[in-house]
């Protein structure tokens, strides 16, 4: 069901006409063509099932779609084919398809993230705004609002709050596809949501900053505070930030804050686009 109404989406991309691409791009060494279309089925696969929404793919899809020019047919027979192939092992396509959008990404250089239409086949440039505390229960209420909305990213400002939370919601934002933004102030645990953002964006006048973390009480002896500090340390390097922020964090007390500027945010790849505003 979700493969043939994938048909429609990315004719929709093509503007209602069907996506057929002249002139293939030729493919890096030991990478068939036809390995290549099993990881563009595998990755908007991916993007369909997991919003249950027909409207949607992912952009390293559209990226390589285009440049190695193959037609939606060709694309949608592939999807039906691996859905048969995994009928019976729905969590291997799972980990196939995750896969896949990451090859598609490093293979394009454009980052594997969330695109969704609306009906007449544009774009859909919807974001959520969230301001406040990242208090018990926020990464769900903030997920049931995204998918509410169809949104495509996150706009969050906060002082921060509850760091299980805010690494809850920045892990699924990756595995969604969610893009985040900052445009006002975003501190503390605040960083590990917008860290999980596909693309990270902040406008020039943004405020980034970093601390210690208050250090739960099942972590509260010496040995436990150095866990502490590695979790955060293997949290950003799986978000692909340069987790020399997490050292930094650890030498800022509690109570003050290290300003993070732009400039340096991007450099350590916490975020990965200025914007002039949002």
């Amino acid at each position: 069901m979700l493969v043939i109404l994938a048909t429609a989406l990315l004719a929709g991309c093509a503007g209602g006409r069907a996506l057929v691409l002249i002139g293939s791009n030729p493919l890096p060494a030991g990478l068939s063509r036809d390995q290549l279309l099993s990881d563009i089925a595998a990755c908007h696969l991916l993007r369909v099932g997991q919003t249950g929404d027909n409207s949607v793919t992912d952009a390293a899809v559209l990226a390589a779609t285009q440049r190695y020019g193959y037609s939606v047919n060709k694309v949608v027979q592939r999807a039906n084919q691996l859905v048969r192939d995994y009928q019976s092992n729905g969590p291997a396509l799972g980990a196939r398809a995750q896969q896949a959008c990451g090859s598609l990404a490093e293979l394009t250089q454009v980052p594997s993230a969330l695109v969704r239409f609306e009906r007449g086949g544009a774009p859909r440039a919807v974001w959520l705004r969230v301001n406040g505390d990242i208090d018990d229960g926020f990464a769900q209420r903030v997920i049931s609002a995204l998918r509410k909305n169809r949104a495509v990213g996150l706009v969050i400002n906060s002082p921060g709050g509850a760091v299980a939370e805010a690494r809850k919601l920045g892990r699924y934002l990756r595995a969604n596809g969610l893009r985040t933004a900052v445009d006002g102030v975003c501190v503390s645990a605040c960083i590990d949501v917008l860290a999980g953002g596909s693309e990270r964006y902040a406008t020039p006048g943004a405020k980034l900053g970093t601390h210690q973390s208050k250090v739960p009480g099942r972590y509260s002896s010496h040995a436990g505070g150095q866990y502490y500090v590695a979790d955060s340390y293997r949290y950003l390097r799986e978000m692909g930030v340069d987790a020399e922020v997490a050292i930094a964090a650890a030498l800022i007390p509690n109570d003050k804050i290290l300003l993070i500027p732009v400039s340096d945010a991007l450099k350590t790849r916490l975020i990965t686009v200025v914007v002039e505003r949002l």
